[in-house]
């Protein structure tokens, strides 16, 4: 019903949003004789702010085609590699590369679609050839896909490991920590020749015993029964989902609003100003990260209910009695495979000790293969975008891949030599 009642007040809104589309083609019709005085700047900023308040946002492209390094401009590739039921795996490289060490990025699956990620992948692609988890919304995957749960999620993340390795290099931002902690901690206990050769954890929910947030507190204040009542509703019959059970986008935007309202208003407001005073350039940017920022997806109610109980309220995974398909998880099976840690300064939505928690559970990861950032004055998306990634973390993270890409070529040339020195004593 809930649903239901969400897709009925989005048609009761249509005339509003109509009516506010034709203010804004009058208010800048070039038939207006209106248009240049203040009734018309007004007309139109309170045009556009009620279409932004009321409309859908679809997913956004991640949008790169070019990239400028060192004055040279170099064409992306995009493509998607392997397609699978809740999940596409894409590919960013620059045109005509060669050997540049491989990453897979895994997306949060929390609410937004894996494009919010797209200026990791900007400065990623620049050292490195990038894969990407690019999440499906569930609504549009049919009831015959089957069911998505947390283990799900793991053996997709091992299976994209196998299919890119063995020189592959594993991040996980935010959500995704924990299965990735779970999925190379399996590969590592049976020996999986693909394991990653490092893997970097930025921001993410390894233990929120530690340095609880509000997002913490909230889903430890009410039971799984309760969620599974409140925020499960069912697919309604217009998408090719209907009838899935899914944890809807427009509940999960408005539970990101609700944790900075006074933020949020403070933006729509100065770009209203801004809209006023024909201040385009503010402006654009505000419509950019709101396109985003709004853009949501559905989520399968057997993964978010299994998320919520497993890893915010029964803390499996560090309390040791994490499970994937019977198969217990053991971070400490991880001899070989570097770990970074990365965190923010500001997160309030996974705080400060919350990530680091995954050197306690890595034991046996030398450490000489640890590194940990702490990055002052970072909140929880500046730990992917903006000023401090790409001039503070993403250095850090393209030294940490490439002295572990040195190891794996230092061995490979040592196992060469070696294998070259047996046959010619074979010889004599």
């Amino acid at each position: 019903m809930l649903y239901a009642f969400h897709e009925i007040q989005k048609s009761l809104g249509a005339p509003m949003r109509f009516a506010a589309q034709m203010g804004m083609n009058w208010a800048q019709s070039s038939g207006n004789p209106w248009r240049d005085m203040p009734q018309g700047d007004w007309l139109a900023a309170s045009s556009e702010m009620t279409l932004r308040l009321t409309q859908d946002y679809p997913k956004q492209p991640f949008g790169l085609h070019t990239l400028v390094i060192d004055g040279h401009t170099h064409a992306i590739e995009e493509t998607v590699v392997q397609e699978k039921a809740f999940c596409e795996l894409r590919r960013f490289a620059k045109v005509g590369s060669k050997n540049e060490p491989r990453v897979l990025l895994v997306a949060p699956l929390s609410g937004h679609h894996s494009t919010l990620l797209r200026d990791t992948v900007k400065s990623l692609v620049q050292d490195h050839e990038v894969f990407i988890t690019d999440w499906r919304d569930a609504r549009t995957v049919p009831m015959s896909e089957g069911l998505f749960h947390l283990d799900d999620y793991v053996h997709y993340v091992i299976e994209f490991l196998q299919k890119l390795g063995p020189n592959v290099h594993v991040i996980s931002v935010c959500q995704p920590t924990v299965p990735v902690m779970c999925a190379v901690s399996l590969m590592a206990a049976n020996k999986d020749p693909m394991r990653p050769k490092s893997m970097v954890m930025m921001g993410g929910p390894i233990d929120t015993r530690v340095s609880p947030s509000s997002v913490n507190t909230y889903a430890t204040k009410h039971t799984k029964d309760w969620f599974e009542k409140h925020v499960i509703s069912r697919v309604p019959a217009k998408y090719p989902g209907f009838g899935r059970r899914v944890y809807p986008g427009f509940l999960q935007h408005y539970g990101f609003i609700a944790m900075n309202p006074g933020n949020h208003a403070k933006s729509h407001w100065e770009f209203f100003l801004d809209l006023l005073k024909g201040d385009e350039e503010d402006a654009q940017t505000h419509r950019k990260f709101y396109n985003e920022y709004n853009a949501v997806l559905d989520l399968d109610a057997a993964y978010y209910l299994e998320t919520v109980d497993r890893v915010f309220q029964q803390f499996h995974l560090p309390r040791g009695v994490m499970e994937v398909s019977g198969e217990r998880v053991d971070p400490k099976a991880i001899r070989d495979v570097a770990l970074m840690t990365v965190e923010g300064e500001m997160d309030d939505i996974s705080c400060p000790g919350q990530t680091y928690a995954a050197h306690g559970l890595c034991a046996n990861v030398p450490s000489g293969k640890r590194e940990h950032l702490l990055v002052p004055g970072c909140g929880h998306y500046g730990i992917f975008s903006g000023s401090r990634w790409r001039n503070i973390i993403y250095p850090k993270i393209r030294e940490f891949i490439a002295a572990n890409e040195a190891v794996k070529v230092a061995k490979t040339a040592k196992s060469v030599k070696k294998t070259a020195a047996v046959k010619r004593k074979a010889k004599k």
